[in-house]
């Protein structure tokens, strides 16, 4: 009976011990980061489509190099590093395209739907490519890039333009390049929101 106790619970202290050496992923960084939208809907505030134009914003298309949510740094032309405990809440493309339907809501007066939501009445449909969305480590710069395209009504008129802010960054690190980006996207989607409403 005492033999059978001790081979059960032989194995369990092993994995027991075991577990303090293992790791089953990479250690986690000090705070994750995130974008703050400069422009947004008031809470409350109700939009319909009987009465406003409408929109749909797709999440844009990224290179390998984005759809992580580590923060890359373009060290030159041909090669990319990423920010030393830098890393977003989830992936830059879905931040970017949540910003951009705050901004687009908040200056157009459209009603902003998701691709989910825009099955009846699309509206005029926006999409992309977001080229960039890190730091340009030449020049400490944090840079986004956003190859936009838009069809304005229910044809088949597409018209597409790029997208670039640039703003100044103190030094290659995760605070400081959290802050400039979130800046220069919030740029962006304020150039992306004037040119759907124009």
């Amino acid at each position: 009976m005492t033999m059978t106790k001790f081979t059960v619970l032989l194995p369990i202290a092993g994995a027991l011990a075991l577990g303090g050496c293992i790791s089953f992923g990479a250690k986690p960084p000090p705070v994750l980061l995130t974008l703050e939208s400069a422009q947004s809907v008031p809470a409350g505030e109700t939009r319909s489509s009987a009465s406003a134009a409408t929109i749909t914003i797709a999440v844009p298309s990224v290179s390998q190099a984005l759809a992580t949510t580590r923060v890359p740094v373009q060290s030159s032309a041909t090669s990319v590093a990423y920010v030393k405990d830098a890393q977003w809440v989830e992936l830059p493309a879905r931040l970017f395209a949540r910003l951009a339907a705050d901004t687009v809501a908040a200056r157009t007066g459209r009603v902003v739907l998701s691709t989910a939501q825009s099955f009846s009445d699309p509206g005029a449909r926006l999409s992309g490519e977001l080229r960039n969305f890190g730091v340009d480590g030449s020049t400490s710069e944090a840079v986004v890039t956003f190859d936009a395209a838009l069809i304005r009504t229910t044809g088949e008129v597409v018209e597409k333009r790029r997208f670039e802010a640039r703003v100044p960054i103190a030094a290659i690190e995760a605070n400081a390049a959290s802050q400039g980006i979130n800046q220069a996207a919030n740029q962006v989607a304020g150039q992306v929101a004037d040119w759907v409403g124009k």
